[in-house]
């Protein structure tokens, strides 16, 4: 692929907490960030950037019942994205997970699969029809929002290279991708 005319590159939460060192930590995860900065620099018609954004009490912490520890507080060093990740081709930034009672793996809408954060509508503004996801974590927020991309009529493809996971084997994340329409692409 080198044409990205009406093409958006999903970065996904790219954020301290989620690197190592971090309070949910994806193993490997920093390993992201040099081909993401690479991909942002091809020539898509946008780049949107997404953020973990919790209230200090948000149902996904462990201390509220959820099954995670705190993690992307709102404001907090923990939620900035990596002095790594080059922000210069950032063209919009997507904060998810905000409101107290329902957590948001998804880019596009909370996991009640209801509320939207407004990125279907963005991304349909600037007459965008694919989309390439990558960042983190791969086997839920990265998922998560490829899954939404294709309900809401984007063609998607997953950038492999630039994406880490939680679990050791993905093949069944993989073959459940693909029957959805995933593209998963080592190389974009």
């Amino acid at each position: 692929m080198t044409n990205f005319q009406h093409s958006a590159l999903i970065i996904v939460d790219v954020q301290n907490d989620f690197l190592p060192g971090g309070a949910l930590a994806v193993p490997s995860g920093d390993q992201v960030i040099a081909p993401i900065n690479a991909l942002s620099q091809r020539g898509f018609s946008a780049v949107v950037a997404t953020q973990d954004w919790h209230p200090a009490d948000h149902c996904s912490f462990k201390k509220e019942g959820g099954p995670w520890p705190a993690h992307c507080i709102a404001a907090s060093e923990g939620a900035d994205f990596s002095s790594a990740l080059n922000l210069g081709p950032i063209s919009h930034i997507i904060h998810k997970g905000m409101a107290q009672d329902r957590d948001s793996y998804s880019a596009f809408f909370d996991n009640d699969h209801e509320t939207s954060t407004g990125l279907d509508h963005l991304l349909r503004g600037l007459n965008v029809t694919h989309v390439v996801v990558c960042g983190l974590a791969l086997d839920f927020c990265v998922a998560a929002t490829a899954r939404d991309a294709m309900r809401c009529g984007f063609r998607t493809d997953i950038a492999l290279e630039a994406c880490r996971g939680i679990a050791d084997d993905q093949t069944a994340l993989f073959n459940d991708l693909k029957a959805q329409g995933v593209g998963l692409r080592d190389h974009i």
